[in-house]
């Protein structure tokens, strides 16, 4: 079961940065429109090789994002995919709180 837990290590990980959120995601979440942002959320993690590092950060910001408007089936299985390659890696878990810093921050994605 994934863990609910969203304290912890600093998601921007070694590099600081928080471009590899799509911007218009990250102001759809803040501005309140949360069902865009996990629909913009969805079609960024599906650019990405499935099972990568990538995918998996964009797959747990989708499940955050289901789950916060209500779909926690759909989400905590998100969270279940994506935990699980993350933790393998060695890599942060984002919650949340990355879409509202990249939201603020405004810079374009790499």
């Amino acid at each position: 079961m994934a863990d609910p837990d969203l304290s912890g290590p600093d998601p921007r990980g070694a590099e600081g940065s928080l471009d590899w959120v799509p911007l218009e995601a990250a102001r759809a979440f803040a501005d309140g429109d949360e069902r865009w942002a996990a629909v913009l959320l969805a079609r960024a993690r599906d650019a990405q090789p499935a099972g990568s590092v990538a995918w998996a950060r964009l797959e747990r910001l989708h499940g955050l994002s289901l789950i916060h408007v209500q779909r926690e089936v759909e989400g905590t299985f998100a969270l279940e995919r994506s935990d699980a390659l993350l933790d393998a890696a060695g890599a942060t878990r984002p919650d949340l709180e990355v879409l509202e810093a990249r939201a603020a921050s405004g810079l374009p994605e790499r």
